[in-house]
């Protein structure tokens, strides 16, 4: 990979005369994203920031899904390209110690005042993407075709790819013929990893009510104790991968919360946990759904108890990256960044509702993770902080740069003439 010290960037970006001034842009708008998070699904003002920037450049520009915002380039013949950046924040309290770190605060759904923080990284997500955008519409002669950017809402509670596909917008965007998406990790800045077939797991969470019968502590003859009934069900349903997953398939159960009560000399009528699902393949999530919904029902059934109240809070698809697609996408990565730079990995236990985009009109999709930390301080065996941290803190460079590498390289793999090793046409 051929780099310019001053800036980092490569041939690729050099063929959309990427410089100083625009990597200053690139930090600029990374920084006041980063420094305006706000949570799911609640995204106007950064919604408001997205479309004022597309509409800027030129681009077709509509809202979807509430607070998700499509921008529509068009450069005459040629394939329709989908490119997803996710748009949402986290109720973390930010703890980078960033000249820019975040100060903002949401409210949740119940009313709760929360400190928010893009500690998933979905500011590189955004500014990457909008760099993107501003070097292809000033650069027609590098490709042709059509590329919608899609910026989503709510990829952290799955509720924002569901929505814009529920708004309707593949009847008001052109339908690609492949769906591209990328995503911050800790990994080497300057590195990417991809997979091909399954990238990422479905996941499924719920909250679980256990219902019981109220007494005072020193009557336990008289209640059906939810605690105790909720704590057998919690030992018991980590025998599924045990005992009901064959060993060669891969699960994860994780009961991530457990609420019940309110004195100590009082049983409770009830008590309240969340657990989450992740599987790869979906005859393992059906089978470990329904031996959960079986778990419960007779958990409940052995103590006198009524069935548990079972809410689904949030279930994400299978992140699937068709191999052909996949493929070509590596290649045009490759060609980018260097071959040493780019590492097929096997799948991982993260999830996504990106894929959703895509299986909606039954295309195929791929999505990749860039690297955020010095090789220097991995190699160090220095303790990173990962996404979902309040010390999330990507290197600026060369994430940012190795990002709009990456997604210019994936589009131009289908629109350019050089198949993303940055030709004219």
């Amino acid at each position: 990979m051929t780099t310019t010290a001053s800036t980092g960037t490569n041939a690729l970006l050099e063929t959309f005369g990427y410089g100083a001034a625009d990597q200053q842009k690139l930090h600029e708008t990374y920084r006041y994203l980063h420094t305006h998070p706000e949570l799911s699904m609640q995204e106007t003002e950064t919604a408001a920031f997205l479309a004022g920037r597309l509409e800027e450049l030129g681009l077709e520009v509509f809202t979807c899904g509430g607070t998700g915002v499509v921008g529509i380039l068009r450069n005459g013949e040629g394939p329709v390209v989908g490119y997803r950046a996710d748009t949402d924040g986290l109720p973390i309290q930010e703890n980078t110690g960033l000249e820019y770190a975040s100060t903002a605060t949401g409210t949740l759904e119940d009313g709760t005042s929360v400190p928010v923080m893009h500690g998933c990284g979905h500011d590189t997500h955004m500014s990457v993407a909008l760099a993107a955008a501003e070097l292809l519409a000033r650069t027609p002669g590098a490709w042709a075709g059509t590329v919608v950017f899609i910026f989503q809402p709510g990829e952290e509670t799955a509720a924002g790819a569901r929505a814009m596909v529920e708004d309707g917008l593949w009847d008001r965007a052109p339908k690609p013929e492949v769906i591209y998406g990328q995503h911050v990790w800790p990994g080497v800045a300057g590195g990417i990893e991809i997979s091909s077939g399954t990238a990422m797991a479905m996941a499924d969470s719920w909250r679980v009510t256990v219902l019981g019968k109220q007494a005072h502590g020193s009557q336990p003859e008289k209640s059906i104790d939810p605690i105790v009934l909720g704590a057998h069900m919690i030992v018991r349903i980590q025998t599924i991968l045990g005992r009901e997953v064959p060993a060669r398939e891969s699960a994860v159960i994780t009961v991530g919360t457990f609420h019940g009560g309110l004195k100590e000399n009082i049983i409770p009528g009830s008590a309240e946990f969340t657990l989450n699902v992740r599987s790869f393949e979906p005859a393992v999530r059906e089978q470990v759904l329904g031996a959960l919904r079986r778990i419960l029902a007779a958990e409940a059934a052995a103590s006198g108890a009524p069935e548990p109240l079972v809410e689904e809070i949030s279930s994400f698809p299978r992140c699937y990256n068709e191999p052909d697609a996949a493929a070509g996408v590596i290649d045009a990565l490759r060609g980018s960044l260097g071959e040493e730079n780019v590492r097929v990995v096997p799948p991982v236990m993260g999830s996504e509702d990106f894929g959703l985009l895509a299986d909606a009109i039954g295309v195929p999709s791929v999505y990749w993770m860039f690297g955020s930390t010095r090789a220097d301080r991995l190699e160090a065996g220095e303790d990173v902080a990962g996404n979902h941290s309040p010390e999330f803190a990507p290197e600026v460079e060369p994430t940012l740069g190795t990002g709009l590498t990456a997604a210019l390289a994936a589009i131009l793999g289908r629109t350019g003439a050089g198949a993303g090793a940055g030709e004219l046409r």
